[in-house]
């Protein structure tokens, strides 16, 4: 048995904080408003993971609690990687897209793929990571922050569940 998920992650700019994407600091860039270390890219996967494995959304299993200010959303990938494969599931891949203006993502993509890979135990060539622009409409286009989409495919692994 297959499952489809579909994740989506948005945050605004903050100037205060650091830009992480992909488990990477962006320098040069101003980060993103959020509980944990805001990277909308690992939000919008584990959002798609979750979905896929019917676990709920990343609020039931992260909360905004002490716990998680702050946290590396690889940690939480990882988290929800383990999290789907404890419910039976094993993951085969991950396609993913940034939506944002700036800054351009092509220079560090391949280092996202592997943090990517790392955090849910699957290969580079099973995570692709895109990024497009909205050619400045809406908030990612007017430079208010910026978003992600994942879409992953889960499959069983435990039948007896």
């Amino acid at each position: 048995m297959i499952r489809v998920g579909l994740g989506f992650d948005a945050h605004p700019f903050n100037e205060r904080r650091p830009f992480i994407l992909g488990g990477i600091e962006i320098l040069g860039s101003p980060g993103l408003s959020g509980h944990s270390d805001a990277d909308v890219l690992s939000h919008a996967v584990a959002d798609g993971l979750l979905g896929a494995a019917n676990l709920g959304d990343l609020g039931a299993l992260f909360p905004n609690d002490e716990r998680w200010h702050g946290a590396s959303s690889l940690r939480i990938l990882s988290e929800t990687a383990d999290a789907v494969a404890a419910a039976g599931w094993s993951i085969v891949n991950v396609d993913a897209t940034v939506i944002a203006e700036v800054p351009r993502l092509n220079p560090y993509r391949d280092r996202m793929i592997g943090n990517v890979a790392e955090a849910l135990r699957i290969a580079d060539a099973d995570v692709s990571i895109k990024a497009t622009t909205t050619d400045h409409l809406g908030f990612a286009g007017r430079g208010e922050g910026i978003a992600s989409i994942a879409v992953v495919l889960i499959e069983r692994t435990n039948l007896t569940r």
